[in-house]
């Protein structure tokens, strides 16, 4: 979706106005966990290290967050609400309708954190290359962990849902992503099968139950109509495997748009890609990193 219209001043870091503990609270209540590093890059880059780290350990004196340290990491830090501070988080704007999900112990933080920070990792590569171009994405402009209704009870959870303005002159053109993160800890037919969940999100069409209620027409049409105005594109972000199997998973992903009929008719409509996770934090997103899962060479993820 394109508009055009005169654009003022746009702010590519984070407002000074708002306070940095605020800021704080509101990325961990949306990230679920973050490094001191990733805080650092996403909030306040450029800026002395202590900039981040003395509100966070004054947070953490007032019982709001907490940490673990990450092992072999030269005792990196990945903070997390405590319970407290996710109930105090929940009526901020930007969280608003958000779940908590509360970490409750170090062994629980553990377990979410290879997972959290990698799809984090792939946000910020994001950010960066925004900031670098004059493009407009944030750091609320990632949710992750977005539920989406199927048929039947079911559900496709998107590791995370971006909002992302390319920003040209006077040119706007609002993009969004469904983002899977694949750190190549499941079997790649089972990665290439989320596809197949994307296939019955685009086509399904929630039949009214029983008599309606007002005398206010059901709104016919897919569900993701709901929340979006276009369905968004599908992006996997790949990593933690020799170049040679990230590449066999991407051609699994390939065949699968090719060969099934539900995806098949997915690619048609909406761009598809996968690039590997490296390459996004060296090269940018918008390089010719990203191979389309229906067709040929490389291009930027704008550009699938």
């Amino acid at each position: 979706m394109t508009t055009a219209f005169e654009t003022g001043p746009s702010a590519h870091t984070p407002s000074p106005i708002e306070p940095l503990p605020h800021q704080l609270l509101a990325v961990l209540g949306q990230h679920r966990m973050a490094t001191t590093h990733q805080l650092h890059t996403l909030l306040r880059p450029g800026t002395a290290r202590q900039t981040i780290s003395a509100p966070l350990n004054k947070l953490r004196r007032d019982g709001l967050v907490d940490y673990i340290v990450l092992p072999a990491s030269q005792r990196s830090r990945a903070w997390y609400l405590t319970s407290e501070g996710a109930r105090l988080t929940r009526d901020f704007p930007a969280l608003r309708g958000r779940p908590p999900y509360p970490i409750s112990s170090t062994t629980a933080a553990s377990v979410k954190t290879p997972h959290t920070l990698t799809v984090l990792r792939t946000h910020l590569a994001f950010v960066t290359d925004a900031r670098r171009r004059g493009d407009e994405h944030g750091h609320l402009d990632w949710t992750p962990e977005v539920p989406h209704p199927l048929s039947d009870g079911e559900r496709v959870i998107a590791d995370a849902v971006m909002h992302y303005t390319v920003v040209e002159g006077e040119e706007r053109t609002k993009m969004r992503a469904f983002i899977e993160v694949d750190r190549a800890t499941m079997g790649s037919e089972r990665l290439a099968s989320k596809l197949i969940q994307y296939a019955r999100l685009w086509a399904y069409e929630p039949q009214p139950v029983g008599r309606l209620r007002t005398r206010q027409p059901a709104v016919a049409g897919a569900a993701w109509l709901r929340w979006y105005p276009v369905f968004p594109r599908v992006l996997f972000a790949l990593t933690g495997a020799s170049r040679y199997v990230l590449s066999q998973r991407i051609s699994d992903l390939q065949a699968m748009a090719a060969q099934h009929p539900f995806v098949s008719a997915l690619a048609r409509q909406v761009p598809l890609g996968a690039a590997v996770l490296e390459d996004l934090e060296e090269q940018g997103p918008t390089s010719d990193v990203w191979l389309p899962l229906a067709g040929s060479g490389s291009r930027a993820w704008t550009e699938l």
